[in-house]
C-alpha cells in the first residue's frame, strides 16, 4: 500500500516507518508540521531545514504544511486530500500506547478516506527501545522537560534508566523528551549534528542544532 509517515524526526516516527516499510508498504512522503512563520516543527521545535535534511538522508521527499495548534486538524485533512490524488492510500503513526491520540489518528484518517497504519500500537515502551538500538538507530535527545542537562546525550539503554528515575514515561509519551534520529537502516547517509544553544521556550529545554550529510 502507498502510505505517508507522520514525522517529527524522532525516534517513533523512524522506527514506525521502518516497520511500514518491512511490512511491505511503501512509504512516499515524510509528512511534517510547522510553526506559522515555517521556522521550526510543531511537535520538536527543530529547525524546518535540519528536518529537511534529514529527509534528504533517507530519501524519502519531505512535505511540511505550516499550521497553528488551533488549524492542525483542519490543515492535516487538507494536506492528505491532495496526497490521495496523488495515490496515498494510508498513513503510518508512531503512536504506543496513548488512546486518545489513536483515537484522533483513526477517526481523522477514516473522515478523509484513509487507513490509519500504527505498527508501534500496544508494543511495551522498553520493547521499543531495544528493536530501535538493535537495529542500529542512532538519536540523541533535542527537547526536554525534564532536566537541560539531557539535551544532546545519544539515546541507549543508560539514558532510558535515567529518565525513567526522573518519573518520565520510557519513550517521553507525555512529551517528557524529544529525540533526532541522525543514522539507522532506513538512511542512506548518515547526518552529524552540530550543537547550537540551549533555549528555554513553555517551560520546555530546546537543543537548537544544525545538520550536515556524511
Amino acid at each position: 500500500m502507498k502510505v505517508f509517515s507522520s514525522w517529527s524526526g524522532g525516534k517513533e516516527c523512524a522506527l514506525a516507518t521502518y516497520k511500514a516499510i518491512s511490512q511491505g508498504h511503501e512509504v512516499l512522503f515524510l509528512l511534517n508540521f510547522i510553526s506559522e512563520d515555517g521556522e521550526r516543527s510543531r511537535s520538536h521545535g527543530i529547525k524546518s531545514s535540519v528536518l529537511a535534511l534529514q529527509a534528504e538522508a533517507i530519501g524519502i521527499p519531505l512535505i511540511q504544511v505550516k499550521t497553528s495548534w488551533q488549524n492542525y486538524e483542519e490543515n492535516f485533512k487538507k494536506v492528505v486530500m491532495e496526497l490521495k490524488d496523488k495515490g496515498i492510500e494510508g498513513g503510518v503513526f508512531g503512536d504506543m500506547d496513548l488512546e486518545e491520540h489513536r483515537e484522533w489518528v483513526e477517526r481523522v484518517c477514516s473522515e478523509v478516506g484513509i487507513k490509519a497504519f500504527l505498527p508501534l500500537w500496544g508494543i511495551k515502551a522498553e520493547k521499543l527501545i531495544e528493536e530501535f538500538l538493535k537495529l542500529k538507530f542512532e538519536a540523541m535527545v533535542v527537547a526536554t522537560r525534564l532536566e537541560e542537562n539531557l539535551l544532546g546525550k545519544v539515546l541507549d539503554k543508560a539514558l532510558i534508566r535515567q529518565i525513567s528515575k526522573l518519573g518520565s514515561h520510557p519513550c517521553g509519551e507525555n512529551g517528557e523528551y524529544h529525540t533526532f534520529v541522525t543514522d539507522g537502516p532506513i538512511f542512506r547517509k548518515a547526518l552529524k549534528v552540530t550543537r547550537g544553544e540551549s533555549k528555554k521556550r513553555d517551560a520546555m529545554w530546546f537543543w537548537e542544532i544544525s545538520a550536515e550529510l556524511q
